[in-house]
């Protein structure tokens, strides 16, 4: 590819390692992302068993 700059003033065109770089890390930050979401979701559903549980022993807990 050209010599350009990925945040020169023109933005013509990136150079090919600032490519490989900028898509390298939107890979990471997907891959942390959906873990982070992965294991928020595995969160709620045990805070929800837990609910399910205190609601069926009539024990009162609070709603925040």
């Amino acid at each position: 590819m050209n010599d350009y700059r990925a945040f020169s003033k023109n933005h013509k065109r990136i150079k090919w390692l600032d490519y490989q770089l900028t898509r390298h890390e939107l890979e990471e930050t997907n891959e942390l992302c959906h873990s982070n979401y992965v294991e928020i979701q595995h969160l709620y559903d045990y805070i929800n068993k837990l609910k399910a549980i205190l609601d069926r022993n009539n024990i009162d807990y609070p709603e925040i």
